[in-house]
């Protein structure tokens, strides 16, 4: 028997650390899709989660900057969607956060387009 050390990857501990800052402003339903094992899979990561409001679309869309900027120096490498906050893209190249309007997630569906990949639901946490 062997005791080995399970090491985090560098876009899971990215992925966590997403989660960590929809987490300050309460994201609604967060959800990680590890797409690593997916064909044309355009990152490893999607870090999913929606908001009630624009104004909380944003809030967490700053909160997730403003974590990954603290914990790992990261800022994301394109951003859209910012003027309207139906939608929040942040691409962090491996990973890609997503901060939706509840009304936009569900049009969108990218848990649907992607329900080949694991996906992992992250519990609210107070």
């Amino acid at each position: 028997m062997s005791n080995k050390i399970k090491t985090l990857s560098p876009s899971k501990i990215l992925a966590e650390t997403i989660v960590k800052g929809m987490q300050e402003l309460k994201g609604i339903e967060i959800r990680v899709l590890d797409l690593s094992n997916i064909s044309g899979a355009v990152c490893q990561f999607f870090v999913i989660c929606h908001g009630e409001s624009d104004t909380q679309v944003m809030a967490i869309a700053r909160a997730i900057e403003k974590e990954t900027l603290k914990q790992l120096k990261e800022k994301p490498w394109h951003t859209e969607g910012e003027g309207n906050a139906q939608w929040i893209l942040m691409d962090y190249v491996d990973v890609v956060a997503h901060v939706f309007y509840k009304e936009a997630r569900e049009f969108y569906n990218l848990e649907g387009l992607w329900a080949d990949a694991p996906t992992e639901k992250i519990e609210f946490q107070l």
